[in-house]
């Protein structure tokens, strides 16, 4: 007996919490609601109820996949036979062994066990266990419960402080064990560690170098490339790659991996951007066509060749860099890597100096500036001031949360995209388009949109928001339309951005910011007009 319980936790009861959180609006109360779960059950149940709860059964460091798309799950969990008075109840200590069954399930004929497995363990699911279950398996619970609410739970069941839960968090890239130390009272100082990503800190927007500098005063600035950000883990003769996702890249980007063998340097995590290069750089969707391929990546490399940019250091020997300053941090770098891996770069506060760096970036093909504040620590996982991007042409990166059938040419393809920014834990809607996107693009678009599909009302449907996309607009107005009161006119899809996650959009605060900005050059009427 463990906590006075005398029995495991049954997924009734987890279904039954999970009820519980999704009927109040306040947040306190569902914070509540999860730590006394969690102190009620048994140390082998932490994990599991983490990770269903935050509807991610497979942990970010888990490489592991279910591999059964939305239609089979829908399938199996409605046509299935229902539970009776003599199957066992199923356990909350039960449910990841049987979803690692299925994702360790392969070879000939694996696609009709798995979904016999699925049909199987649906069977025996009450209907609440049953929602839920789905739920957490389409990673869509909807109850409220996000990542910060739940480390809140953790954070208040064993007493440690929150601050210090989040950074554990970051580190760990496993938020299930995260919980099972905390709740165990072990000590959570943990620091980076090999082969373990982690999150990358992120840059809010400036309109120019002057107001970069107006925020800073002397910054460093450096080349904002278009490609695709990545992490490198050394230790001695193993090296791994990762993306911003945290997903492991190594086998793709093999050229890395020869490049970081090449550095004396024995043992350290270093951050850099990836470009699509020849003479000059190539367009970022070059770029995706390589990282997409597993296949015959070495005739693929000759066709898309690749260069890495250094910018930051994150570990080193047996160190952990990310509190010092950042102007320290890349003496490091310089003392390490020869000048041709790390990204162009100067250190300065005079305005004119700033702008021909700038204009300097642009004609070399790339995006524009990073400038980024000489005193500042690397926060992980968090966007501030502390580094901002400078961009020419307005782009925000938005998430896809509905689309609409075509019609004419476009008929039988998702073409009509709802384009959400990121507000608070949800998403706000700023605007709609339909260009962009090549005709191959129009159906791989459509492929995925079907298999994140959470419902469907006349021809639009509603999706679960996962894809993120770089979209060019010409000027950000006013509306009624939208709940945001925000749209963006003549939006256009630059990128599909695979290498993004959704919560690594823009936000609202961002799309009002462009707004607002307007209004230094121009005359702001009383009444916005409607677009």
């Amino acid at each position: 007996m463990v906590n006075g319980r005398l029995v495991p936790t049954s997924m009734d009861e987890f279904a039954e919490l999970c009820e519980k959180v999704e009927s109040t609006s306040s947040r306190k109360r569902k914070v509540k609601s999860i730590a006394e779960f969690l102190v009620s059950v048994d140390a082998d149940e932490i994990k599991p109820f983490i990770l269903l709860l935050l509807g991610q059964p497979f942990s970010e460091t888990d490489s592991r996949k279910l591999d059964v798309g939305y239609v089979t799950i829908e399938k199996v969990q409605s046509g299935g036979q229902q539970r009776t008075l003599f199957d066992d109840e199923v356990m909350l200590v039960d449910i990841l062994p049987m979803l690692n069954q299925i994702a360790d399930t392969s070879g000939t004929g694996s696609r009709k066990i798995k979904e016999n497995l699925l049909r199987n363990l649906f069977g025996r699911l009450s209907p609440p266990a049953r929602k839920y279950l789905r739920r957490s398996l389409y990673r869509e619970m909807r109850i409220g419960a996000s990542e910060g609410v739940i480390l809140e739970g953790i954070a208040r069941a064993s007493g440690k402080d929150l601050e210090e839960v989040k950074k554990a968090n970051m580190l760990l890239g496993d938020i299930g064990r995260l919980a099972e130390m905390a709740l165990a009272g072990e000590e959570l100082g943990v620091s980076a560690r090999m082969f373990v990503p982690i999150r990358p800190m992120l840059a809010e927007t400036a309109e120019s170098v002057d107001e970069a500098l107006r925020i800073m005063g002397k910054a460093a600035f450096e080349y904002k490339l278009d490609g695709i950000r990545v992490q490198v883990h050394k230790d001695d003769e193993e090296v791994k790659v990762f993306s911003r996702r945290l997903t492991e890249v190594t086998e793709s980007l093999f050229e890395i991996v020869e490049i970081a063998k090449a550095i004396p340097e024995k043992r350290y995590i270093v951050e850099g951007e990836v470009v699509a290069y020849r003479e000059r750089p190539l367009p970022f969707q070059d770029l995706m066509k390589r990282f997409r391929r597993v296949n015959e990546i070495d005739e693929v490399s000759k066709i898309v060749p690749i260069r890495l940019f250094i910018f930051d250091i994150l570990f080193r020997d047996a160190r952990d860099l990310m509190s010092i300053p950042y102007q320290t941090r890349y003496q490091e770098l310089e003392s390490m890597f020869p000048p041709d891996l790390l990204v162009p770069r100067m250190v300065t506060s005079n305005s004119q100096e700033a702008q021909e760096f700038f204009e300097k970036a642009l004609e070399e093909g790339h995006e524009g500036l990073i400038a980024k504040e000489l005193d500042s620590s690397y926060t992980m996982g968090k966007r501030g001031r502390k580094w901002l991007k400078i961009k020419r042409s307005h782009t925000l990166d938005l998430v896809i949360v509905a689309a609409e059938w075509g019609h004419g040419r476009r008929r039988g393809w998702l073409s009509d995209y709802y384009l959400a920014a990121v507000e608070g834990e949800g998403f706000a809607v700023v605007g709609k388009t339909f260009k962009g996107l090549t005709d191959n693009e129009f159906e791989w678009m459509t492929r995925r949109l079907l298999e994140l599909k959470i419902e469907e009302e006349d021809h639009v449907i509603t999706v679960k928001p996962r894809i993120v996309v770089e979209i060019a607009f010409d000027e950000v107005q006013t509306s009624p339309k939208y709940p945001s009161r925000m749209a963006l006119r003549f939006a256009r899809i630059k990128a599909i951005r695979e290498d993004k996650t959704p919560e690594e959009a823009d936000t609202l605060r961002e799309v009002e910011r462009i707004y607002n900005f307007q209004f230094e050059s121009k005359e702001r009427l009383d009444i916005d007009a409607e677009p």
